[in-house]
């Protein structure tokens, strides 16, 4: 310091002047903007938010920096919003006040989810303006958890009769270099790695950009209910800074508040994933009183729509502890067709010849606990949802899966949230298809159970993109993967045993298995197209895994390359390892187990030497805490290992010792 201060021979006035400059200097360099002067940081401190208005510019806006660990990972990125008479709101801010820094630290237990005790920790603090020509107040809420950062803007106008209209959001994050994001134009998209300064679409959040080897950080939304959804676009001005792009506009009278503004911040892309209970954090509290009636589980696809076929189904899914079974398009009729009407069962004649007594079988599967969702196209949900809703819980159904619903504008944004909760009131649970990104809402209506807004399995994936969605898509929560097991495009594509990962690596309280396959015989069913269910000894794997868990553990991962990912459900362990084209053998720590205390290791892996119809060697070992464990994948393939305390196994009636390592002794080493 003492460096910079000037000759003895100066005044102490040109002194001070001097060292000013050289101070201000510094303030742009470190912070971008010598107005910065209001600092957020979050409660381990190693997150800093600075915020300020742009005094030297004309007129004045406000902007956010922030850092991790001192490094500057956004740069002095402007707040803003464009009215639809083209005045933009942030553009003539005076400043009211700047609360004071505020610190939450709670914990919840969630319905169901990744983990079963979430901490909500952050520092928060309200920065409050009024936009002199636009005639209305701009607050800006901010958060810093440990985990990342979150704002939202509220606009309130002079009279509560007053509608505010919002035709754009002029939201930045500027970055100071051209890092590597993967993106995906589309919510089923197929995901590229580019630089920030190559995207030439609009792109889906969340998005997932690599700051450095060790730094991560992914743009996410949260909390959006009533209010179009982002994507994000490349700024005209700055090839390494992306604005927000909404699905249209936004109206609402007296106050219009935007959902939150998510960056996700970690030294890992597992360290995102581990974390993405933040998202959760930042939307309301369960509404729901009672959530008893609320069941995650596996569900078994019903293809054939014949009652013999659905018996089918609930008997498999009895002896293979699966939950749910689905009867899928056309149990109602031609499920495009504005004429089908889904108070009735007729079945639309392409696809099944029926019959179907669905009344029957939803009473033959209720005796046997397992529960009947059927889909319902949003032709038929749009028309009919408030006639629809109490019949099936006459019925007995369990849930509705929803089919090509709209998504994106405000108004069908609202509309679905809308639909979820009135699908609580009559105790249905929900699972939204096609293209519905998740922004943490089953937090509050946790009959939400997941949704797809992926490229799942059947649409083919590579093992790439399957891997790669564990990073970017799977950080905004559930994904209805729709996992196959028995069809072709397993072995064209994928193995068995990336299979049976994929049951723990992807999370969805709703897991569907055999998404193509069915329990019926061809002498039973007579389509040739379907792939059949084949009692092979792995399946007792997808009989045991759950769907929801205590804890979760990201132990190794690229994006794109390979994934490990270990779970907890009660004293079991489930780890899945899943990987690319590129064969590999990874070192896994096994520190995440119960020190002192013995596990026996199930073992789910390809070896093509095994003669069996999937490939998959079934074995066994004992480990410790202490210890290391050694994965080895095949080109696209994966591993799955189901890890349970000997001291708990040897009281199992159900599995004892002696049986897992004698009951497939013919799979043995």
């Amino acid at each position: 310091m003492l460096a910079f201060l000037p000759p003895s021979s100066c005044c102490l006035t040109c002194s001070l002047a001097r060292w000013f400059t050289v101070y201000t200097a510094l303030a742009v360099v470190i912070y971008g903007s010598p107005a910065f002067g209001h600092t957020l940081q979050s409660p381990d401190g190693r997150i800093k938010v600075r915020v300020g208005l742009q005094d030297d510019s004309s007129p004045s806006r406000l902007a956010y920096s922030v850092f991790y660990n001192e490094e500057e990972l956004i740069r002095n990125s402007q707040l803003a919003l464009v009215r639809s008479d083209g005045v933009t709101v942030g553009a003539h801010l005076e400043r009211v006040s700047i609360g004071d820094v505020e610190a939450h630290d709670s914990t919840w237990r969630p319905a169901y989810g990744e983990r079963s005790i979430v901490r909500d920790c952050f520092n928060s603090r309200p920065f409050r303006y009024q936009d002199t020509k636009a005639k209305c107040s701009f607050v800006v809420d901010f958060r810093c958890y440990d985990s990342g950062v979150a704002f939202r803007i509220t606009l309130n106008a002079s009279e509560s009769s007053q509608v505010i209209e919002i035709a754009k959001e002029n939201t930045q994050f500027c970055f100071p270099a051209d890092h590597t994001a993967w993106c995906t134009s589309q919510p089923q998209g197929t995901y590229t790695a580019r630089k920030l300064s190559t995207i030439d679409k609009l792109v889906e959040r969340p998005l997932t950009i690599k700051v450095d080897h060790d730094r991560y950080l992914a743009i996410a939304e949260a909390g959006l209910v009533d209010y179009p959804a982002l994507r994000l676009d490349r700024s005209k001005e700055d090839s390494c800074t992306l604005v927000i792009s909404l699905h249209g506009g936004a109206r609402r009278a007296g106050s219009l508040q935007t959902p939150w503004r998510v960056l996700m911040i970690a030294d890992s892309a597992g360290g995102l994933l581990e974390n993405n209970d933040l998202l959760l954090n930042l939307n309301e509290p369960c509404a729901i009183s009672d959530t008893s009636w609320i069941r995650p589980g596996k569900v078994l696809r019903e293809i054939s729509l014949t009652t013999e076929g659905a018996k089918a189904c609930i008997d498999f899914a009895v002896a293979n502890n699966i939950q749910f079974v689905e009867f899928d398009a056309g149990w109602y009729g031609n499920e495009y067709s504005d004429a089908s009407d889904a108070t009735t069962i007729t079945v639309d004649p392409k696809p099944s010849a029926g019959p179907l007594d669905l009344t029957w079988v939803i009473r033959y599967a209720e005796q046997r606990g397992i529960g009947v969702i059927l889909y319902v196209n949003r032709r038929a949900l749009e028309r009919q949802l408030d006639e629809i809703l109490p019949l099936y819980q006459e019925w007995g159904v369990a849930g509705i899966k929803f089919g090509f619903v709209n998504t994106g504008s405000q108004k069908w944004t609202t509309w679905l949230h809308e639909a979820v909760r009135k699908a609580a009131e009559h105790e249905l649970m929900v699972d939204v298809h096609d293209d519905y990104r998740p922004t943490g809402y089953s937090r509050t209506y946790p009959n939400l159970m997941t949704q797809e807004g992926v490229k799942g399995d059947e649409a083919t994936p590579t093992s790439r993109q399957a891997i790669t969605t564990l990073f970017t898509r799977n950080l905004a929560g559930a994904a209805d993967h729709t996992i196959c097991y028995f069809e072709r495009r397993v072995e064209r594509n994928w193995t068995h045993g990336h299979q049976l990962a994929k049951a723990v690596c992807t999370y969805s309280p709703w897991q569907f298995l055999y998404w193509y396959d069915s329990p019926l015989s061809f002498e039973q069913d007579g389509v040739r197209s379907r792939s059949r269910i084949v009692e092979t000894p792995e399946l007792e794997l997808f009989a045991k895994v759950p769907t929801v868990w205590d804890e979760t553990k990201v132990l190794r991962g690229e994006i794109g390359q390979y994934a490990v990912i270990a779970r907890r459900s009660g004293d079991d362990w489930f780890l899945g390892a899943m990987n690319n084209k590129q064969p590999r053998e990874l070192e896994v720590p096994l520190n995440f187990l119960e020190k002192e205390q013995q596990y026996h290791a199930r073992v789910y892996r390809d070896d093509s030497t095994i003669d069996t119809l999937t490939n998959i060697r079934i074995e066994g070992q004992l480990v410790e805490a202490d210890e290391s464990f050694d994965i080895r994948l095949e080109s696209h393939g994966g591993q799955a290992v189901w890890l349970t305390p000997t001291s708990r196994l040897a009281q199992d009636v159900q599995v004892q010792p002696d049986s897992l390592s004698s009951s497939h002794s013919q799979l043995q080493d």
